[in-house]
């Protein structure tokens, strides 16, 4: 199996690499080339070969998954996952509980990003007409919702195999990578039932699901990730990620061109 990243990315990524390495058989290959010559060459690279997509390219995922390239996740999820407008068309379809999104602006104060912003950037709280960010990028806008804490579910297959809470210190942004605090959290089984109906509707392989922790209880789906990144989940858990994704690679080569999806 191939495991494509980006150069700078796989850098960052390089301990959780060789951990995934011990698990199952996989050659990193790194690719920054998106234009249409370089997706005719990483095609040739891997045609014939299932390839774990870690990157945000979803034109590319779709060229090479029409050209018989078995992706690892789809190129529909990765499309989904990385436009938070077609995220959030999908989360009011399957009818679960969403934060109100809008493309035109809010009375402040509102919280406004870009469509394909990740990791807690292109955020932008905005509490006066100043404070609207100076660019040229489709904007999304939603209400401040009042909660006490971001929490994110990792999905593997149709398994929910951990979720992490994260709360913020001196931020509305409550990234792990930006300095949230954070810990292990146990799902309801009302969390868990929705979880699992967004998962299935994308027949996912390794999702993260973002949702708003409210005060009540209650929670809000705000985001999907892919990819994800695990470090938070590591530093909670005593699951291996590197582990699960293996095992159910197994799975995935065992049954080829079925999916456990597929079963009945």
């Amino acid at each position: 199996m191939i495991v494509l990243y980006e150069t700078t990315s796989a850098q960052h990524n390089m301990a959780w690499i060789d951990d995934l390495k011990r698990f199952y058989p996989t050659e990193l290959l790194t690719w920054d080339d998106w234009s249409e010559p370089g997706l005719k060459e990483l095609l040739e690279r891997v045609h014939g070969q299932s390839v774990f997509f870690r990157v945000r390219k979803p034109n590319a995922a779709l060229f090479l998954e029409d050209h018989g390239v078995r992706l690892i996740n789809r190129a529909e999820v990765n499309r989904i996952a990385n436009d938070k407008w077609q995220s959030y068309q999908l989360l009011q379809l399957l009818g679960v509980p969403v934060i109100p999104t809008q493309k035109t602006p809010l009375t402040v104060p509102y919280i406004t990003k870009t469509a394909d912003g990740h990791g807690g950037q292109e955020v932008w709280l905005v509490e006066s007409p100043q404070d609207q960010p100076d660019t040229k990028a489709s904007l999304l806008y939603q209400p401040v919702v009042p909660h006490i804490a971001d929490v994110r579910a990792y999905v593997i297959g149709k398994e929910i195999v951990g979720a992490v809470k994260r709360s913020a210190t001196d931020s509305f942004k409550a990234n792990y990578s930006l300095g949230a605090t954070i810990e292990r959290f146990e799902l309801s089984t009302v969390q868990r039932q929705d979880i699992k109906k967004i998962a299935e509707a994308l027949k996912s392989d390794y999702l993260g699901i973002d949702f708003l922790l409210l005060e009540d209880g209650r929670h809000l789906f705000n985001e999907l990730e892919d990819p994800v990144g695990a470090r938070s989940f590591y530093q909670t858990h005593d699951d291996n990620i590197a582990e699960l994704l293996a095992r159910h690679f197994t799975n995935l080569e065992r049954n080829d061109p079925f999916r456990e999806h597929d079963r009945n």
